[in-house]
């Protein structure tokens, strides 16, 4: 069955005859007798195009088109297009309902070629309306709402509704982008847009914010115990979908983090709504991440001065007491803070320096365990055998990336043969070891 049909008029006969015409051309209708009817009709149920007779006993024409407008406005709700249909000619009734923003009028008697044609140029031009407003309200990546149209949404129902409105952040994304390039970026992006809206009710509004920020506006989410529910839904959705994408190796820690406020939808603003949203997500973020929070009034983090330290006092603190021999062995995240600092350090004072992947293939008479196990050896032997100004990160289980940081070009060849001939020395053929090497240094140079 076509598009949707309401047809509203006191005269069955007329239902009969317009509901008959445009059966014919597969539209599905559904016929009301009177304006009040109507307006209880799209409470549950939204028609494509709405034919709504003028003259009616109780409610005419008129005063239903208002009533519906103000309902859809107050509603939220997208506006359903609708054509007068009429008996009179007189072009002030006609100016009226335009002046209203009424589509169309058709007269009675009904004209079958003259309906159809006119119900299906309104419907036409709605989904060309349609069509540009989604356009330019969504974001063309995950399909939801796009910023400015989230904010317009959010903004309408801080006012008007009572709900949660959440911020939503994608912990540790930078990660994907930086390791696994951003095309695998983008499809986590779907994936976790499509896991908020699973998690979150039908009748809940989210947008993507930019970037890996996201916000909800939800009426299904109503106590703190059902947030936390949420959260875990997602995160646990969001790491499985991961794993299904960049294998189960994949050891990213992402997670999402939710800070959310209670809207009572008494004429509230919605900038102040979401900067409590904002404290609350904080809050998550200096606790470890993937995590939810919701905001209480008065909740808000207090300056502490009773920790305040002088700097020799620091200096302590964060120094090495026993100061190692060995290169700097770094987590993923910890090593791209560290590698883009070095990077920049590089290139703003002219230095040298040098990346090195080291991919590790088991021997032909090696065994798993072996294998596993000489993995393991492998980064001990680079961390001993390397400086400590240079930085060590485990990709996988059998590779590690390495950056020899202000080095000489002349040396570096040395230095790799010399981490190969000791591993080899040591430990026979239980591997065999390949790598890649790339120069970093300062174009002017």
């Amino acid at each position: 069955m076509g598009r949707h049909i309401a047809i509203v008029d006191d005269d069955p006969i007329n239902l009969k005859i317009a509901g008959k015409m445009l059966a014919k051309h597969e539209m599905k209708v559904s016929c009301i007798p009177s304006g009040k009817a109507l307006l209880s009709f799209v409470k549950s149920n939204r028609p494509d195009l709405i034919l709504l007779d003028i003259l009616m006993p109780e409610m005419d024409g008129f005063e239903t088109y208002e009533k519906l407008k103000a309902y859809e406005a107050e509603s939220g709700i997208d506006e359903i297009p609708v054509v007068f249909l009429t008996a009179d000619s007189d072009k002030q009734t006609e100016a009226r309902g335009f002046d209203l923003g009424v589509d169309d009028f058709v007269r009675k008697p009904f004209d079958p070629d003259v309906l159809v044609k006119r119900v299906t140029k309104v419907l036409e031009k709605q989904a060309q309306i349609n069509k540009y407003h989604k356009e330019a309200t969504t974001d063309k990546l995950t399909g939801l709402l796009n910023k400015g149209a989230a904010i317009e949404k959010f903004t309408q129902l801080v006012r008007d509704k009572s709900g949660m409105l959440m911020m939503i952040d994608l912990d540790s994304f930078k990660l994907v982008n930086d390791l696994y390039g951003h095309d695998m970026g983008d499809e986590v992006l779907i994936s976790f847009s499509k896991i908020i809206t699973k998690a979150l009710g039908e009748n809940d509004v989210i947008g993507r914010m930019g970037g890996d920020e996201f916000s909800a506006f939800s009426v299904s989410v109503q106590s703190e115990e059902e947030l936390k529910a949420v959260t875990e839904e997602i995160n646990k959705s969001l790491v499985g979908r991961a794993k299904e994408l960049m294998g189960e190796q994949m050891d990213i820690p992402l997670g999402a983090s939710i800070g959310a406020v209670k809207v009572s939808g008494n004429a509230q603003e919605y900038p102040d709504m979401i900067k409590l949203a904002d404290k609350a997500l904080y809050n998550v973020k200096q606790n470890g991440k993937h995590g939810c929070e919701l905001y209480v009034a008065g909740s808000e983090a207090k300056i502490s001065l009773s920790d305040r330290i002088d700097l020799r006092s620091l200096s302590m603190l964060f120094s090495e007491r026993n100061i190692s021999n060995t290169a700097l062995r770094l987590s993923k995240d910890d090593f791209v803070a560290v590698y883009r600092f070095v990077t920049r350090y590089i290139m703003r004072y002219s230095k040298l320096a040098c990346k090195l992947l080291f991919t590790l293939d088991k021997g032909t008479n090696t065994t798993d365990s072996e294998y596993v196990t000489a993995c393991e050896d492998f980064g001990v032997h680079l961390e001993d055998i390397l400086r400590k100004s240079d930085l060590i990160m485990r990709y996988n289980d059998s590779q590690y990336f390495i950056m020899l940081t202000d080095v000489k070009e002349e040396a570096i060849q040395h230095i790799t043969d010399h981490i190969i001939d000791k591993w080899i020395k040591g430990n026979s053929d239980v591997i065999t070891i390949s790598y890649e090497m790339e120069l970093m240094k300062n174009e002017e140079m």
